[in-house]
């Protein structure tokens, strides 16, 4: 079992020196920028370690600062172990088709090339992570509309992941934008924590205050789960939010109906197998003939959705891949990585999410809040 912990932690060493090695000696630079170098990649080290552990630290804000560093240093570590790698295959492709004092040149060339591609995603990225969530707007066609529904807008929220970085500030602001959308209904489609509600209590309050016409709709994701589901389904209660596990709501606007469902997580039977997510069971006993919307943290849930009858389904989960090039392996895990897409007769609409998970950065990713509206449109043709 000692074994098991140790490896990665050894792994991730060999990982930082590999960067050095393959990095370093070819820097265009004097000894003094290749020591500065070393140590800044064994700062990276230390500081990822110390993130790992982070959590028993006392005070709660020193043990935050801690994790908060780490992180930031795994966005770092992972772009340059990308671009070290990357750059190694370019180089085996160099020797192959090059003379070698073209390819010594290129060494050179690219080894800072790497480097500050890194710094320049890493802060471009945190200053993406950091920002309020831009507000995007999108369209939604579903066929046989009632006239009463044409333009019903719904705001969308995902995976704020209010933890070690994110904070009631954060939170804030996320609830005053989406307030100011003046939407007909509010969805929160998972991922809202990431820790107990002892230690986030406070910094989930401002959800108390979001506002919209008929309300705040909300379903579990798996972190939810991981950070004690029972208690942050009674705190969201509390805070008025509406949550939906495997159930519906029919909302009247202008006298047309509207059923809201929500399911539980793609993953809650693994934590709790009376709560196996469930989109047909979400369906029973909805009036037929109403527009059907469904919120379910993982775009997984749309194949389900679809079957069971749903026009519409919000998601999260995702991140759209929160930074390059990690965005480009989402869709082996996932059906969709982020916007509106169709599968059959359902739209499914992924949001990028409205915070961030682990490391902050959002390159190539951007955050969103979403302001969908509904649309009267054409039967989707099937895919």
């Amino acid at each position: 079992m000692r074994t098991r912990r140790l490896a990665p932690l050894v792994i991730l060493g060999l990982l930082h020196a590999y960067i050095g090695a393959r990095l370093l000696p070819d820097l265009p630079a004097g000894f003094g920028v290749r020591l500065g170098g070393a140590l800044l990649l064994l700062v990276s080290y230390a500081l990822m370690l110390a993130g790992l552990s982070a959590r028993s630290l006392q005070p709660r804000s020193l043990a935050d600062r801690v994790a908060a560093a780490g992180l930031f240093a795994v966005s770092l570590f992972s772009s340059l172990f990308v671009f070290t790698l990357l750059r190694d295959f370019v180089l085996l492709a160099a020797i192959v088709a090059l003379p070698a004092r073209h390819v010594h040149l290129l060494e050179s060339m690219s080894a800072l090339l790497v480097v500050g591609i890194a710094a320049f995603i890493t802060a471009v990225g945190f200053a993406g992570a950091r920002r309020r969530a831009r507000i995007v707007s999108v369209d939604v066609p579903l066929a046989n509309l009632p006239l009463a529904l044409q333009g019903f807008s719904i705001a969308q929220i995902s995976d704020v992941h209010v933890g070690s970085t994110i904070k009631q500030k954060y939170v804030d602001a996320i609830v005053d934008a989406v307030n100011g959308l003046k939407a007909d209904l509010i969805a929160v489609t998972g991922d809202l924590v990431d820790g107990s509600v002892h230690e986030l209590s406070r910094h989930i309050a401002p959800l108390a205050r979001l506002r919209a016409r008929h309300g705040a709709f909300l379903v579990t994701g798996n972190h939810e789960y991981y950070s004690g589901e029972r208690a942050w389904t009674a705190e969201f209660r509390r805070l008025g939010l509406h949550v939906l596990l495997n159930e519906h709501v029919v909302v009247s606007h202008c006298g047309a109906p509207l059923v809201v469902a929500g399911v539980t997580d793609y993953s809650a039977h693994h934590f709790n197998p009376a709560q196996r997510s469930d989109p047909a069971a979400a369906l029973s006993g909805a009036p037929l003939g109403a527009a059907k919307i469904l919120l379910a943290h993982q775009p997984r849930s749309a194949t389900a959705a679809a079957t069971a009858g749903f026009d519409l389904q919000l998601s999260g989960h995702t991140h759209g891949g929160q930074f390059w090039p990690w965005n480009l392996f989402v869709r082996f895990q996932q059906p969709f990585t982020a916007g509106l897409h169709r599968l059959n007769h359902l739209w499914v609409y992924i949001s990028r999410g409205t915070g961030y998970w682990g490391p902050p950065n959002r390159f190539g990713a951007p955050s969103e809040i979403t302001l969908l509206r509904l649309v009267a449109g054409p039967l989707p043709l099937p895919v």
